[in-house]
């Protein structure tokens, strides 16, 4: 049965995997790599990111736009990032277009989420809908509206595809990556 505990074991072992992969002493910046890793899953990003979404669950005022923003580019903006750069690194590439895209992508990702959670059904999005709501926390769409999120999201997977224009056709399959965030159902 996938639930919330099985999903949290199983970001672990992918996390702990990720580690083992990137130590390997074939591959190539591997300190970098497990050093951006490490900071990207902890306390500079994914971690600081679920914590700052705990802490507002009681704070006493709602969220503003750019405080949303700054906690959603931590927990899975952080690792988006890591994951679209590291072949970067690996490279010995420029990695500014890859980290222009992961930021619009990360973003654009956590907007669908906030949409998913008020126009989507629990059966199709695998998870419970409407606890946003029900919580009273400042969302994308509680800030901006529905359709104004949706807008917001889709901008920012333009702009994601856009970072990319300078590798061609061989940006092919991260661009349709950004188009599948924002159309996605769960």
């Amino acid at each position: 049965t996938w639930d919330e505990a099985t999903a949290v074991l199983v970001g672990d072992a992918l996390q702990a995997l990720a580690f083992e992969m990137v130590s390997h002493p074939d591959v190539p910046a591997r300190a970098d790599l497990a050093l951006t890793l490490a900071r990207a899953a902890g306390g500079q990003g994914m971690v600081l990111g679920q914590a700052l979404d705990i802490a507002a669950e009681s704070a006493a005022s709602p969220l503003n736009l750019d405080q949303i923003t700054r906690l959603q580019a931590g927990k899975t903006g952080a690792l988006i990032e890591w994951s679209a750069t590291c072949g970067a690194v690996m490279a010995g590439a420029d990695m500014a277009p890859l980290q222009a895209y992961a930021r619009a992508l990360g973003l654009a990702f956590q907007i669908r989420d906030d949409v998913i959670d008020v126009t989507g059904d629990t059966a199709t999005a695998g998870k419970a809908v409407g606890k946003d709501a029900e919580a009273g926390k400042a969302t994308f769409v509680s800030l901006l509206g529905l359709d104004e999120a949706i807008r917001r999201a889709g901008s920012l997977a333009d702009q994601a595809c856009d970072a990319l224009s300078l590798y061609g056709k061989d940006a092919n399959g991260l661009q349709q990556l950004a188009r599948f965030v924002i159309a996605r159902k769960a």
